[in-house]
């Protein structure tokens, strides 16, 4: 059988035998570069410029830098990357699917699931977000008749780079070609992260992010200039005129040593002065700081409110619309990396087992990005819609509150006797076609649902007597002598009100009959 990968080319079985990065040795031996060392914004610029014309390795290292010295960058991609995880996900059949392809879907959810770091996985790809890309080698193994992953692993970025003619194609970099080694079919989960539009090397956040980074660290070095001299005196050394080399260097460590140890020698004839304290604030470097901070979390969060522990006064409404900010993020990360499984991992594993041999016809990796209702609002509105005959697929209800349905076998929680006995018979439905149904149907249910509380009543004072009953005699006496203190009033009225409604429809349908 003639096995087709994710763009229809045959896959061989020799070719997922393996892991392609096991045949070019010379990446395991590199080293990470830190651009960071001595950057400046000419440097920078020319890094930037390496990278779209199709060498990424700097670009790569960069980014990396960036994420390991800058802590709020760190801090603002972590909750942008770990959002994803907090969803559920599932693997569903596609629309007017078979068996085979429900089937196919039920197998690839178990293969999933007994992944053991599938959430780390998902972790790693969503390392794109920064970068632009984020390519995980996969490597299979045979158990029994299935060939299943055994490890999906992280590979740095700087191994890969772009083909010259598109810019978009992600490639395994080669000693032997300028344009890389195409990515082996099979073997790679390659998440290509749309941050930003732009051929890959622009499309992730960290060409954004470099350029507050840059400023951020000046301001940072300024200011620990600024506080390591702030508050101390200016030391000014003289010596006298026709003083050699060695005078001067003598004096220079005296006046240095002051500073530092708070005392020190000269040689006869030089003196020390004192200056007026250095002056000055560090706010205009905080200023800056802070500046560069709020315009990385703006574009990598999308907000600066869950960012900063500051009281802006503006209310929780400001709060609660930058956290809808977040939520369109997280749609959008959710649903790039959901695309990227589906190809890259849900094709294969279900081409390689069950014979899958096309995108359209593969089960789909999907998030759940829905959110539970109201169950307040739910729990009052529902019973009510229900009862002016509103037909409300329980499927439905179940999905809408997030409550998942019971199995045949699983216990289920009940409503107390109080509430189920007024209902019960009661209809919840609009009758079946050919269903036969009196005119007085509509009024039993409408009489249902007004003498629900008073019932109610009655049944609490009953269980009352039961729990105070200490035998059963105890409790038929009590039972019989209740009998007339019954709070029945409520119920008497709905009932007379009821019996009024059914005369006077009596009344209209003879009228009625007699005019015909």
């Amino acid at each position: 059988m003639v096995i087709l990968d994710q763009h229809g080319r045959p896959v061989s079985r020799a070719a997922i035998a393996g892991p392609q990065t096991a045949r070019v040795a010379h990446l395991h031996s590199e080293f990470a570069g830190h651009p960071v060392r001595g950057l400046t914004p000419a440097r920078l610029a020319r890094i930037l410029e390496d990278a779209e014309q199709g060498d990424l390795v700097a670009q790569a290292d960069l980014f990396e830098d960036m994420e390991e010295k800058d802590g709020h960058i760190l801090a603002e991609l972590g909750k942008r990357k770990r959002a994803i995880l907090t969803l559920g996900w599932d693997v569903l059949a596609p629309r007017d699917a078979g068996g085979r392809e429900k089937a196919a879907a039920d197998y690839a959810r178990e293969v999933l699931l007994d992944y053991p770091d599938f959430d780390d996985l998902l972790f790693d790809l969503m390392d794109a977000v920064g970068k632009g890309y984020s390519c995980a080698e996969i490597e299979w193994r045979r158990a029994g008749g299935e060939i299943l992953p055994a490890s999906i692993a992280h590979r740095p970025p700087r191994w890969f780079t772009v083909d010259r003619a598109t810019r978009s194609e992600i490639r395994l970099r080669s000693l032997g070609s300028i344009d890389g080694e195409p990515l082996a079919p099979f073997g790679w989960v390659t998440h290509v992260h749309k941050a930003k539009s732009g051929y890959v090397a622009r499309g992730g956040l960290g060409r954004v992010l470099c350029w507050p980074f840059i400023f951020k660290n000046f301001s940072v070095r300024d200011l620990a200039e600024f506080l390591e001299i702030y508050g101390l005196p200016l030391r000014l050394g003289t010596y006298p005129t026709g003083s050699g080399d060695d005078e001067k260097a003598t004096l220079l460590r005296a006046v240095t040593s002051i500073g530092h140890a708070a005392a020190g020698i000269v040689p006869e004839g030089m003196r020390i002065e004192f200056q007026e304290a250095a002056k000055g604030q560090s706010d205009p470097f905080e200023t800056m700081i802070d500046w560069c901070e709020r315009t990385q979390s703006k574009a990598i969060l999308g907000q600066v409110l869950s960012a900063e522990a500051k009281n802006t006064g503006l209310g929780s409404g400001v709060a609660e619309l930058q956290g809808e900010v977040r939520r369109d993020l997280m749609l959008s990360d959710a649903r790039q990396v959901a695309g990227t499984v589906t190809r890259d991992i849900v094709y294969p594993i279900l081409a390689l087992n069950k014979g899958i041999d096309n995108l359209r016809s593969c089960p789909r990796f999907v998030f759940d990005t829905s959110e539970a209702e109201d169950l307040a609002l739910y729990s009052e509105a529902l019973p009510r819609l229900a009862g002016i005959g509103m037909r409300i697929p329980v499927g439905w209800a179940h999905e809408k509150l997030k409550i998942p349905a019971a199995g045949r076998a699983e216990d289920v929680l009940s409503a107390p006797l109080a509430s189920l006995a007024p209902l019960k018979g009661r209809r919840t439905t609009l009758p079946e076609a050919g269903e036969d149904v009196t005119p007085i149907d509509p009024m039993t249910e409408r009489m249902a649902v007004e003498t629900a509380p008073a019932w109610g009543a009655m049944l609490d004072h009953v269980r009352a007597i039961v729990e105070g009953a200490e035998s059963l005699d105890a409790l038929r006496d009590a039972l019989l002598a209740a009998y007339g203190d019954l709070p029945a009033d409520e119920l008497a009225a709905a009932m007379a009100m009821g019996f009024a409604a059914a005369e006077l429809s009596g009344r209209y349908d003879l009228d009625r009959t007699s005019d015909a």
